[in-house]
Formats: C-alpha cells, sequence, structure tokens
C-alpha cells in the first residue's frame, strides 16, 4: 500500500510516494482464511510481502495475549480471519 501525495510546485503537479508499507501479523484459521491464501498462491495471486501469516486450528482459539504480542514485535497491524 502506498501513499501518494499531491504537491504543487511552481505551477507544476508533483507526485509523491510515501512508500510506508505495513507489517501485518494475519492469524488464519486452517479451514477458512489460511486455504483462502492458499488458494491465492496456487492461482498465482499476489499479496503484499509484508503480511505475515500465521496459521492457527481455529480463530477461535487467538487470544489478547496473542494479538498483544505481534503489536510487542513492532507490528503495525493484526488480522484475525476465520
Amino acid at each position: 500500500m502506498a501513499l501518494t501525495i499531491m504537491t504543487k510546485q511552481r505551477g507544476v503537479n508533483k507526485v509523491e510516494e510515501n512508500q510506508f508499507e505495513p507489517r501485518i501479523v494475519a492469524f488464519m484459521c486452517n479451514w477458512c482464511t489460511y486455504g483462502a491464501a492458499d488458494l491465492a498462491g496456487v492461482s498465482r495471486l499476489q499479496y503484499p510481502t509484508s503480511i505475515k501469516p500465521v496459521r492457527v486450528m481455529c480463530s477461535a482459539t487467538i487470544s489478547t495475549h496473542h494479538i498483544l504480542r505481534a503489536f510487542q514485535s513492532h507490528a503495525d497491524g493484526v488480522l484475525v480471519g476465520g
């Protein structure tokens, strides 16, 4: 994800791109979300490399400890998919 900023300098529009890519930890249910991510890989669809998938047996087993630990490990966002 790139943030695009338009600036005007001497009457000329200039596009600046901020290359901030958030680091996202994705807790994916083995039976639902992880299967979809695996299918996307088999279909050669691309998703950002800043997303780190973590396979869990069920999304209901994710506790707040896991989410807080991801943020302590410098993640910018957490996705719990089920």
